[in-house]
């Protein structure tokens, strides 16, 4: 089965730029950090108010919901459907996006002094079976929808408050953009269904992903692919390759500055699957 994700003008321009990838000794990007375990309710750490200069801040991280509480400080279970994956905010040009619940939710927000307030917030309309994690969308927006108090801890974390006392604490991740120091470059790899052992001078027995890039046109076909499939040295930051399935994936690479001997010069990130296709593995 495929899924197609529109391809727009402008994404598929700044491919047009794009080179091939390079073969690095190790991988440049930093494993991401375990989701916080669950612990008894505590209060957090006394937060400064947020600001309209903290608007910088928030597009700079990503932010992973780390503890929630109500007025009576006792823990808000009903936001952590998915103990393995916390719900994560995204702050981009007036625009929050919402991850790792059932459906992905966005809206507008705007700062005024230290009140953060969202609006609306639209959804996917994609069903869960999972009954926790579908009734986990209308539990984050009932509680993000409005106006919240907005602080920022001496640790780095966000705090959200509602008018009726919950708390939500969020911890800071750098964007890649933020962790590289730029937008970074558009490109599209297509990955083959099956992975093979590769030569690498660090991690024995590794096996590499098999790529190649592709490119698009103004409405967004498929106009061409490099030749040849090229092992990739290096992981894609929040990509998981399932053997058996090959995907087209919209990437953002980057250039490290002064990146160690071991390590590689460029880093993936992924932006948006955009064609997935379960093809079966070797037998």
């Amino acid at each position: 089965m495929k899924r197609l994700a529109l391809v727009t003008l402008s994404v598929v321009l700044a491919a047009a730029c794009s080179r091939t990838p390079e073969e690095p000794a190790t991988t440049a990007i930093p494993p991401a950090a375990e989701p916080a375990p669950a612990t008894a309710p505590t209060s957090p750490p006394p937060a400064a108010p947020a600001s309209t200069g903290d608007a910088n801040l928030l597009g700079g991280h990503h932010w992973l919901l780390q503890q929630a509480v109500d007025a009576k400080g006792q823990r808000i279970e009903a936001l952590f459907a998915r103990a393995d994956k916390p719900v994560q905010l995204d702050f981009n040009q007036g625009r929050i996006n919402v991850s790792n619940t059932c459906n992905r939710l966005g809206g507008g927000y705007r700062l005024d002094g230290s009140n953060l307030i969202v609006s609306d917030l639209a959804s996917t309309m994609m069903a869960c079976v999972d009954k926790k994690l579908m009734a986990l969308d209308q539990e984050v927006s009932k509680r993000l929808q409005g106006t919240q108090a907005a602080g920022l801890t001496a640790d780095g974390s966000l705090t959200l408050t509602s008018t009726g006392g919950d708390v939500l604490t969020f911890r800071g991740e750098p964007t890649a953009e933020t962790r590289f120091g730029g937008p970074g470059e558009i490109a599209f790899l297509e990955i083959a269904p099956e992975s093979k052992p590769c030569t690498h001078p660090l991690v024995p027995n590794r096996q590499c992903l098999q790529v190649r890039e592709v490119f698009f046109d103004a409405n967004g076909l498929r106009t061409g692919a490099q030749e040849g499939w090229q092992p990739l040295y290096q992981d894609i930051s929040g990509f998981t390759h399932e053997e058996g399935t090959r995907n087209v994936v919209r990437v953002k690479r980057f250039v490290a500055k002064n990146p160690p001997a071991d390590a590689a010069s460029v880093a993936y990130v992924l932006d948006m699957v955009v064609e997935s296709e379960k093809v079966g593995a070797k037998r």
